[in-house]
């Protein structure tokens, strides 16, 4: 597993961003950058289950480890997901199980910084290399939206 750490600055405030992040509709939209029709099922709160699905239900679940508003969030991997039912025990979740998803916003002047940290598998590093600078991408877009 190696980690990757994507940043960016949006002229936003925190609060914003972090609207963008978690709320249901522009959640969607911004990841949709790894899977049309990506969507997400928890209540973002420290403790909570999360399913991460493509439009076929498949995917990954995990557990949200912190999630202090406007800060950071948190999630660890646990499992694969296939047609909408966790499969603990596949190779995918065996290779993933632990990985860590950190989402942290920091004020930089009259912006904010985004950065992401990921944990991610060899044969996924080039993907999410290509893939995060176009969600980040479209996080700013959303959130400097006036």
């Amino acid at each position: 597993m190696n980690r990757q750490t994507h940043k960016i600055l949006i002229d936003a405030p925190p609060e914003r961003i972090w609207n963008v992040l978690w709320n249901d509709l522009t959640y969607m939209s911004w990841s949709a950058a790894f899977s049309a029709g990506s969507r997400a099922e928890t209540d973002w709160k420290a403790g909570s289950n999360v399913l991460f699905l493509d439009n076929t239900n498949n995917g990954m679940a995990g557990v949200i480890v912190a999630a202090i508003p406007n800060e950071l969030m948190s999630i660890r991997h646990m499992a694969e997901v296939k047609n909408g039912i966790v499969q603990p025990d596949s190779p995918a979740s065996r290779e993933w199980m632990g990985a860590m998803e950190n989402y942290t916003l920091k004020k930089a002047g009259d912006q904010t910084e985004l950065t992401i940290e990921v944990d991610v598998t060899q044969e996924y590093s080039e993907y999410f290399a290509r893939t995060w600078p176009l969600a980040l991408n479209r996080i700013k877009g959303l959130a400097e939206r006036k």
